[in-house]
């Protein structure tokens, strides 16, 4: 039986979309998935170095990847009137060039706010060390990402959304591309278009067990938040929408792209749809 691993973030919606394989509600054949779990920015790192076969990214890296990696429909986060947020301690003013934490150069927030504020001092950390970061005053500012938009300290407030950057941006009408799956284009076709198929399965599944694997992720601590806000926050980021790629979110990530291009962020403009999966190569083959 081949051992696939897959790499995604120790995030809250990251995780319930990988647990219905993990515990053992969807599987397949002749395949045992294992699992490891690393900051968002390690994951890009890793990508870009080739490490693991299928592994979460942010979706502002996959042009810098897309010659060995094909994007995967399913697992996706997307901001829709909400997303990142940049914050401050409360009752104080920003200056042009102030400092401030990111969780890693090729995240969809850190691209987005680079274009947003040029003359800011940018310094990267893990994202679970931004918070603490602002309320010390090692930095004056810093863009809260993950279940920390939601939880972050009374001492502090929200400076500008991150979702107001990207409707400014992107002309508005087109929800916030943030992170994905890919998975290694050396795979075997028909074996890369199981994975992707078992993976949608997974993540459908979580969607109509919601409440059951909540409460096993809650009991397991494997989870850093409580029940309501883990079910806000799956609301957010592990939704309906983040089962399969629809026509709009395509839109969205070509914007990203596009929004990349024209700053100086990529060598060459990608279309999201030229690099997915051909799942119609399996129809075809036994035609």
């Amino acid at each position: 039986m081949k051992k696939t691993l897959i790499a995604h973030s120790p995030d809250a919606d990251d995780i319930f979309m990988y647990y219905a394989i993990k515990f053992g509600w969807i599987d397949m054949k002749d395949t045992h998935f294992d699992n490891i779990a690393k900051d968002i920015q390690t994951l890009n790192e890793d990508a870009l170095s080739g490490v693991y076969d299928i592994v979460a990214i942010s979706f502002a890296l996959y042009p810098h990847i897309s010659e060995e990696y094909a994007p995967l429909r399913t697992a996706v986060s997307f901001g829709e009137g909400y997303g990142p947020k940049i914050i401050k301690k409360k009752g104080t003013k920003l200056k042009r060039n102030f400092k401030v934490a990111l969780s890693g150069k090729h995240t969809t927030n850190a691209m987005l706010f680079r274009i947003a504020y040029p003359d800011a001092r940018i310094t990267y950390m893990n994202f679970l060390e931004i918070e603490q970061a602002v309320l010390d005053g090692k930095v004056d500012a810093g863009v809260l990402i993950h279940e920390s938009i939601l939880t972050y300290d009374a001492e502090l407030e929200v400076e500008r959304e991150m979702w107001d950057i990207w409707q400014e941006l992107s002309g508005g009408d087109l929800p916030l591309p943030l992170g994905g799956m890919a998975i290694r284009r050396s795979i075997p076709l028909n074996k890369a278009i199981e994975y992707e198929a078992t993976l949608t399965k997974a993540v459908d599944v979580a969607r109509k067990h919601k409440d059951k694997l909540s409460k096993m992720l809650l009991e397991r601590d494997l989870v850093r938040i409580d029940a309501p806000t883990l079910d806000q926050y799956l609301e957010l980021y592990a939704n309906d929408e983040s089962v399969s790629l629809s026509e709009v979110q395509y839109k969205a990530i070509n914007k990203l792209f596009e929004i990349g291009y024209k700053h100086g962020f990529y060598d060459k403009l990608v279309k999201v749809e030229d690099y997915l999966i051909p799942t119609e190569y399996k129809e075809l083959r036994y035609s």
